[in-house]
């Protein structure tokens, strides 16, 4: 039997064959090129995020120290005016000193200073707040001391140093006191960052204030304390001893290593970390915050690996539909070589083209079987990825009260130093609601694949917006905001979730909390409009107000105008309010701001 028919259809398939090899090739050089793509973008993206969040609480934290320092700053001028301390600087007689010594006990004691004490021109100290206590500064001479030194030439006088006779830390503010043209003495103030420093802790993250010569001498982070950044020169080193600026202590470097990208990595944490400058309200010294790239390089990465994904799965379709192709041209051919086969063949020839027939049949079911199977593999990655959309609104929303709970907790232990044991429980209930709170917002995610009615009841609006403004009254008064509230003289219910509905007030007081950080005489208002059959909840304040572009799109999942927010509030808290019944929606704000409107219907 002649074989030029198979002949031919071997070369009639050989370029399909050649493209579809090229297409394979393309496809491995193409995932591995999108991996690597994918890895670098996400590297990149992880340390700008990284930057931007650790410059951000730089700034925020150098305020906080600068808000501190300047309290104190104040307090040496106005005692330098005050007449008991002219008097025992003019005639250390006891009466004058006993009188000044509880004066400044008390000033200190309401001002939270470490010390207050008056010091002599010769550098004897003849009054002190701790005048009654052991290690008392009354009859110490601190002529030595720079801060005592150059307050007496030029006025006044800053120095960071460890306590020569309390061996605590401290910073010393310093203000000559005159009398004319006579020099009466020296004016004391010491503080203790020991708050401040605490308020920092808690997190992954580290603050770091350096001083001229790059030692640390404050920071949340102990192992840092009193460690140099930089090598102290010879210099340096005289110039500490002379001052007793920091006692005997080592002054060991830090063991910071940073590679090209910036990336640092240090020898008592582990991961990588990136750093942010900024300048200090201490002369000379500048501060520093150390950030954790692990958490931004995880979320950078799993988008790329969403990305990457994506693609590879468009390009493996792709590849399946030209093989598919492919295949089913392969067939015709195949079946038109046998059909001619057929008219010269013998009884045996054509037993063989109808086997073959069948091979090829199979062959075709196969690829339709592995076409469905890759299908079928989409479609469920297509949930996984809402399930992810899910998670991510689950992660953005029980941030409030964990944020609350950590709030109540650090109250509690203040209250507790204070003895006041009905304060402590009280936030200690708090927290255990809040709790039952996070364990209600979890359970939505395990019921997210299922359908379920939302449990919509009679609810009273006093508490839940009572609730929301107790969560984030604290943040508010931090911030120096103002809230025009009023609450209603009669009780109020609305058809709602007290919970959900709660979640959505949080999200648009947190909101407009976020567009008001920095703008002078930040104020936001809730108002009530109260209908027959619906009440109208308005919060209001006097920002910046919203972008018109982004106004079309506000509800949008991720479209958000904060550089660090996910865009998830709004459109979460806008279906909650739908699914009472009720709406949500921008409206003009009599503040001239932004303000959102949440309608709801009346029980």
């Amino acid at each position: 039997m002649s074989r030029k028919p198979h002949s031919s259809v071997q070369n009639a398939l050989q370029p399909r064959h050649r493209m579809l090899t090229l297409m394979a090739i393309g496809l491995l050089l193409g995932c591995g090129l999108a991996v690597w793509s994918g890895a670098y973008w996400a590297a990149r993206q992880a340390r700008l995020a990284t930057d931007a969040a650790a410059a951000e609480q730089a700034d925020k934290r150098a305020r906080q120290l600068a808000g501190a320092l300047q309290k104190f700053r104040l307090l040496p001028l106005v005692l330098s005016e005050y007449p008991d301390v002219h008097a025992v600087l003019s005639d250390a007689r006891p009466e004058p000193v006993a009188r000044l010594n509880g004066k400044l006990e008390l000033l200190a004691e309401r001002t939270d200073a470490a010390a207050i004490y008056v010091i002599a021109p010769n550098g004897l100290t003849l009054a002190a707040n701790n005048w009654n206590e052991p290690g008392s500064f009354v009859g110490q001479n601190f002529s030595y001391r720079p801060y005592f030194l150059n307050a007496m030439a030029n006025g006044e006088a800053e120095l960071f140093a460890v306590g020569s006779v309390t061996g605590r830390p401290g910073f010393f503010i310093a203000r000559r006191i005159d009398d004319g043209a006579r020099t009466l003495g020296v004016i004391v103030v010491k503080i203790d960052f020991a708050d401040l420093e605490a308020q920092w802790s808690g997190t992954t993250e580290h603050t770091l204030v350096v001083d001229p010569r790059g030692v640390v001498i404050i920071t949340d982070h102990d192992p840092w304390r009193f460690r140099a950044t930089r090598p102290l020169t010879p210099e340096d080193h005289q110039g500490i001893r002379s001052a007793l600026q920091f006692a005997s202590l080592p002054l060991s470097p830090l063991r910071f290593q940073q590679n090209d990208e910036g990336d640092l990595s240090m020898a008592d944490a582990q991961g990588r970390f990136r750093q942010a400058r900024t300048a200090s309200a201490i002369d000379g010294a500048s501060l520093l915050h150390v950030a954790s790239l692990e958490p931004a390089y995880r979320s950078a990465s799993l988008q790329a690996r969403l990305v990457v994904f994506a693609i590879l799965a468009a390009a493996l379709m792709v590849f399946a539909a030209y093989w598919r192709i492919h295949m089913g041209r392969l067939a015709q051919v195949r079946a038109r070589q046998a059909l001619e086969e057929e008219v010269d063949a013998r009884t045996s020839e054509l037993r063989d083209a109808n086997r073959r027939l069948r091979e090829e049949s199979q062959g075709r079911l196969e690829a339709d079987r592995r076409w469905r199977a890759a299908s079928e593999e989409l479609t469920q990655a297509n949930r996984l990825g809402l399930i992810g959309q899910v998670t991510a609104g689950v992660a953005h929303e029980i941030n409030q009260p964990i944020a609350a709970i950590r709030a109540f907790a650090e109250n509690g232990v203040r209250y507790l130093q204070r003895g006041s044991i009905a304060k402590v429980q009280d936030d200690l209930s708090s927290i255990v609601s809040l709790t039952d709170r996070v364990a209600r917002i979890t359970t939505e995610l395990r019921s997210f694949s299922r359908k379920r009615t939302p449990l919509v009841d009679e609810v009273s609006l006093n508490e839940a917006l009572d609730g929301a403004l107790l969560l984030i009254g604290d943040r508010l008064r931090t911030a120096g905001i103002r809230l025009d509230w009023t609450p209603p003289t009669q009780t109020l219910r609305v058809s709602a979730d007290k919970m959900r509905l709660e979640q959505i007030f949080i999200n648009l007081i947190q909101n407009a909390a976020d567009a008001l950080e920095g703008r002078p005489a930040p104020n936001i208002a809730v108002l009530l409009e109260v209908g027959d059959d619906d009440i109208a909840i308005s919060i209001a304040d006097n920002g910046p107000g919203i972008a018109p572009d982004l106004a079309g799109s506000l509800f949008t999942p991720f479209v958000t105008s904060k550089p660090t927010g996910l865009g998830l509030g709004l459109g979460i808290a806008r279906d909650i309010a739908r699914e009472f019944g009720g709406s949500l929606s921008l409206v003009a704000s009599p503040l001239g701001g932004a303000a959102f409107c949440v309608r709801l219907r009346r029980a």
